[in-house]
């Protein structure tokens, strides 16, 4: 009998999916050659999820009185309510897919676990999406590709995705 994989999360550019801002993708080829045989991914990308274009205007987190906002770099347009409402939809698609984990792509404004926040002097943030998949599932283990870069990091995220798992 077959071993069944666990799903984990992961923005959809690490897997080589093309959707990134500038129409690119940061595959991480040895995280999933490495982590591949057990895991079933399930490719997220918030970006061209809540309807953005690729490739797009590169995008930023701006700190401002009524919270942290998803904004254009050069046009500054707003899209935090876009990403909000597609993310709490999508959150929901993953609450009944049984997702044990989820690797995030750094530095993103959407899936960042640690961004840099505008103006410079602001305190570093969660993503939009990232932030609220951390508050819609805070037992779940979550990981910027950067994290997993080494044999190590990738040992005990799976350990604490494997214990989750175990423990359901």
């Amino acid at each position: 009998m077959a071993m069944q994989k666990i799903k984990i999360g992961i923005s959809a550019c690490l897997l080589g999916e093309n959707l990134r801002y500038d129409g690119g993708n940061r595959l991480q080829a040895e995280l999933i050659r490495e982590l591949g045989p057990g895991v079933e991914w399930a490719p997220v990308c918030p970006e061209a999820g809540c309807g953005l274009p690729v490739p797009r205007e590169e995008m930023m987190l701006m700190s401002s009185p009524d919270g942290l906002r998803l904004r254009c770099k050069y046009s500054f347009q707003d899209h935090t309510a876009m990403m909000e409402n597609w993310a709490r939809r999508k959150i929901g698609e993953l609450a009944g897919a049984d997702i044990r984990g989820f690797v995030f792509k750094s530095r993103s404004p959407s899936c960042g676990l640690a961004v840099k926040v505008f103006p410079e002097g602001s305190p570093r943030a969660a993503g939009i999406f990232a932030g609220l998949f951390q508050s819609a599932f805070p037992d779940l283990p979550v990981e910027e590709e950067t994290a997993l870069a080494g044999a190590g990091g990738r040992a005990r995220f799976m350990r604490r995705v494997s214990a989750l798992s175990r423990g359901s």
